[in-house]
């Protein structure tokens, strides 16, 4: 009973992490202060604990936004299943080099990405407005790898703005429109946070008596959050996403300028 209320909490938070993580990502930005904030002070104190927790959360969340989307757009399973696989793959090779160098170093250029991600996407009316691909079959596939292989090692390293990334990516560089962008990127993003749950779980770093809990909450939101952007379309998804990055600008200018070194 003495956990009940941290849970109640922290299911409520993981409900708003799920509904915006299955529009365009970024729920990391509410779960994780939430959970460092709201857990028992023992097991907050404890970061790969609150990182495990929170990833065996979102895996679930956004294992339930995939299902959804597959249900409403027609994605190319036979260039992300490969994408995903080697995202997997290096995701987990960057958990790994984390062990050895301090990603803090990145902060200052991905400040700077998001930044230029923003104006281009508020600059471009006219960016993922249409679904057109821009490459063959092979070359997507070959694309998809590559781009598996650097997003998923940068959310292993790093993670902070993966979703976004992901997004602009499918936009940018494959030609696809917001909606279905956002449902190809929640796929790249269950291979990188499968990867980290087994990490997680395999070194006993998952909260697990508060991670089901978050996890069911998460799954509930996820749903909200994919029905309301497949009923809103692509002006909707694009709206949420300059919002999304504009607070990840925010959060990330503040840990550059004013956030004490470690």
């Amino acid at each position: 009973m003495a956990d009940l209320g941290h849970t109640v909490v922290l299911g409520a938070f993981a409900f708003l992490a799920g509904l915006v993580d299955a529009v365009v990502g970024g729920g990391g930005l509410i779960q994780i202060p939430a959970l460092f904030l709201f857990l028992p002070p023992g097991d907050a104190a404890v970061v790969a604990a609150v990182l495990g927790t929170n990833k065996f959360s979102s895996f679930c969340g956004t294992g339930m936004a995939v299902v959804q989307y597959a249900r409403r757009i027609r994605l190319n399973w036979a260039s992300l299943l490969p994408a995903a696989v080697s995202a997997f793959v290096f995701s987990f090779c960057g958990a790994r080099v984390v062990t050895l160098l301090k990603p803090e170093f990145l902060r200052p250029l991905v400040l700077a990405l998001l930044v230029a991600v923003a104006v281009y996407t508020f600059i471009r009316k006219d960016f993922g407005r249409l679904h057109a691909p821009a490459f063959t079959a092979s070359r997507e596939r070959l694309f998809g790898i590559l781009t598996g292989a650097v997003i998923g090692f940068y959310d292993g390293f790093f993670g902070p703005g993966t979703g976004s990334f992901l997004i602009f990516a499918f936009i940018g560089l494959f030609g696809f429109d917001f909606l279905t962008a956002s449902a190809s990127a929640k796929v790249i993003n269950v291979a990188t946070n499968l990867s980290a749950v087994a990490y997680f779980a395999a070194t006993d770093h998952v909260l697990w008596r508060f991670a089901v809990p978050m996890a069911v909450c998460n799954v509930l939101g996820s749903v909200t959050g994919s029905r309301l952007a497949l009923r809103q379309g692509n002006r909707f998804v694009r709206g949420f996403f300059l919002v999304m990055v504009t607070a990840m600008i925010g959060r990330f200018g503040y840990d550059v300028l004013f956030a004490a070194p470690k």
